[in-house]
C-alpha cells in the first residue's frame, strides 16, 4: 500500500513540474519574440499595403510607420489622396489616438472599438497597437511543428475581441511566423504569415499577409525604407504630430 501511495506522489510530482516547467518554456520563448520584435531604440519604415478582395480586385494604399521603444507607434496613410493624412496613435497603458484629415480632429479609440478594421484593411485597431505580446497575453506551448514552436496565446485583458491566439515562433531566431486568431466563441476568424528579414543586426517584418476567413479578404503589407535608431524624439509621438 505504501508502495503505492509513493508511486502515486512521484507521478503527481512529475506532471506538476512538467506542466510547471511548459508554461515557463513557453512564457521564455514569448519574451523571446518580444526581445527580438521590440530590440531596436527606434524605427522608421514606408508601407506598401495592398487589399485583395475575394474576387481578386486589388487596391493599394502607401503608408508611413515611426515606433519608439515597445509602446509608441505612429501610422499614417500617404495615399491614396482618400486616405492620405489618416493616422493612428499609440501610447502606453494601452492608449490609442485616431485622426481622420475630413473631420480635423483627433480622437480616442475605446477597447470597444479595438476590434474593428482599422480603414478597411484586415487589421483591427488591435492589431496596429504597440504592446508586447507578453504583456497582452499568458502563453502556452503547444506541440513544436517543424521549425516552429506554437504557442497558444489567451489575452490578458476581457476587453481583447480574441479568445486566443495560436502563435507559431522561429525556433532559431524567435520571430513570429504566423498566427490564427480566434474570436469570443472561439472560432477562427483570421490568419496572419510573416516574412522577417534581417536589416543591420535586427529583424524586420518585411511582408505580412492578413487574412480575413469569413470575408475572404487580405490585407498585405510590405515594408522598405526600414531604418533603425535614428534618434527618433518623443515629441514625434503627440497628439499634435498625429495631424501633420
Amino acid at each position: 500500500m505504501k508502495t503505492i501511495k509513493l508511486a502515486v506522489l512521484v507521478s503527481a510530482l512529475v506532471l506538476t513540474t512538467g506542466f510547471t516547467a511548459n508554461a515557463q518554456d513557453a512564457n521564455t520563448i514569448l519574451q523571446k519574440v518580444d526581445n527580438i520584435m521590440y530590440s531596436p531604440k527606434d524605427m522608421t519604415g514606408k508601407l506598401e499595403i495592398i487589399l485583395i478582395n475575394k474576387a481578386g480586385k486589388q487596391s493599394i494604399r502607401k503608408a508611413l510607420i515611426m515606433q519608439k521603444g515597445a509602446d509608441k507607434r505612429i501610422f499614417r496613410f500617404t495615399a491614396p489622396a482618400s486616405q492620405a493624412g489618416i493616422a493612428t496613435l499609440s501610447l502606453p497603458n494601452n492608449v490609442m489616438y485616431l485622426y481622420m484629415p475630413a473631420f480635423g480632429k483627433e480622437r480616442r479609440i475605446s477597447s470597444s472599438v479595438k476590434s474593428s478594421k482599422f480603414a478597411g484593411t484586415d487589421f483591427a485597431y488591435e492589431d496596429m497597437e504597440a504592446v508586447k505580446y507578453t504583456e497582452k497575453y499568458t502563453a502556452k506551448l503547444l506541440k513544436p511543428e517543424g521549425n516552429n514552436y506554437v504557442l497558444e496565446l489567451k489575452p490578458k485583458s476581457p476587453g481583447s475581441s480574441y479568445s486566443k491566439l495560436i502563435l507559431k515562433v522561429n525556433k532559431t531566431n524567435y520571430y513570429p511566423t504566423y498566427t490564427e486568431f480566434y474570436d469570443k466563441g472561439n472560432h477562427k476568424v483570421k490568419t496572419a504569415e510573416y516574412t522577417f528579414k534581417k536589416i543591420g543586426k535586427y529583424w524586420n517584418a518585411q511582408e505580412i499577409i492578413m487574412k480575413d476567413l469569413k470575408k475572404n479578404h487580405t490585407t498585405k503589407m510590405i515594408s522598405s525604407n526600414v531604418k533603425y535608431d535614428t534618434g527618433l524624439s518623443d515629441d514625434e509621438f503627440t497628439v499634435r504630430k498625429l495631424k501633420m
